[in-house]
């Protein structure tokens, strides 16, 4: 009986559906549920899932408060499929024991590419400019039609100076000879800020005061939520654009709504919100931001390297492995 407990295979559910050669992988080396119909589980449902299996696989989509460790805890791991882990209560997880893991590294060059697609996008109305071809009311061309914001040579403010940080200040200073100023909340030596054409500034603010664009690569959660918030609208340059693609908690969307109408920034492009999938009416009839679905990741190689990450992870755990992208 004991040799056959030990040649069990762990339990595991997945929340969302996942690339297929993850799901194969999954599938081969664990008992595992997954979720068919692809709908996202409410509350309930995770608690449950926490009490009933040796291992739950949550996205950025799920939602872990406190309340749903509130019961009984079966499970020993939670291998996010994301980078982030604001949407998990972190403390209630360790209380019960239980570790969460993320997919850091392999998302960098995506996440950072969708950044840069945003800041092109709103500088030069390429989304205003598809909808009005799209809906036939393109005249043709006249020197003053749909006038848009040089990029090259500009300045960018990057508030989070991390992999993704870094990668965006690549593409930004030698893609497009633009000049990079960065805050980050810990010292990054010189010779790497070299390495990017950058420089550290002391303050956030500082950052907003001499950037022509705003790119934000923080982590959310407590500490920096609202980070971008009315004063720090306020101390942008008029007429600057803010870029996010880090967590929608950083950006507080009713300052950034008033920032926009009364003109004191001139435009936003943005791949994450305050509470996804939902996306206030007056950013969406909005013409000078640029909205999209939460792309940042979403590339056939990264969504499949992100999952083989958490399966990495899990397969450690379940050896009695230290774990390669342990959070708690």
């Amino acid at each position: 009986m004991e040799e056959l407990k030990l040649m069990s295979k762990p339990r595991i559910l997945v929340t969302r559906r996942w690339p297929t050669a993850v799901e194969a992988v999954l599938a081969e080396r664990f008992d595992v549920t997954f979720n068919i119909d692809d709908v996202p589980l409410g509350e309930g449902e995770l608690r449950q899932a926490l009490a009933d299996y040796d291992a739950v696989l949550p996205t950025v989509s799920d939602k872990l408060p406190v309340a749903v460790f509130s019961g009984e805890v079966r499970a020993k791991i939670l291998g996010n499929f994301g980078v982030g882990f604001n949407h998990i209560d972190i403390a209630s997880a360790k209380a019960k024991g239980v570790v969460v893991t993320n997919t850091p590294g392999v998302l960098t060059d995506c996440t950072a590419d969708i950044a840069m697609l945003l800041l092109l996008s709103v500088a030069r109305r390429g989304g205003e400019g598809e909808r009005q071809l799209r809906a036939g009311d393109w005249k043709g061309w006249c020197p003053t039609h749909m006038i848009g914001t040089k990029v090259t040579g500009k300045t960018v403010g990057i508030i989070g100076f991390g992999r993704i940080g870094k990668a965006f200040a690549q593409r930004c200073h030698f893609g497009f000879g633009m000049d990079v100023v960065f805050h980050n909340r810990s010292q990054v030596d010189p010779a790497e800020t070299a390495r990017y054409g950058a420089r550290q500034l002391a303050s956030v603010e500082e950052v907003l005061a001499a950037s022509d664009f705003v790119s934000l690569h923080c982590p959310g959660g407590a500490e920096n939520r609202h980070l971008m918030n009315a004063a720090r609208f306020a101390a942008m340059k008029r007429g600057a654009f803010l870029i996010n693609t880090a967590r929608g908690d950083v950006v507080d969307e009713t300052a950034l709504i008033a920032a926009l109408q009364s003109g004191t920034i001139r435009g936003a492009g943005l791949d994450v919100y305050e509470a996804e999938p939902h996306v206030p009416e007056a950013l969406r009839q909005m013409e000078n931001v640029v909205l999209l679905p939460h792309l940042g990741s979403a590339t056939e190689e990264t969504r499949t390297a992100m999952g083989m990450k958490v399966v990495d992870n899990l397969t450690a755990f379940f050896e009695g492995r230290e774990v390669p992208d342990r959070v708690v």
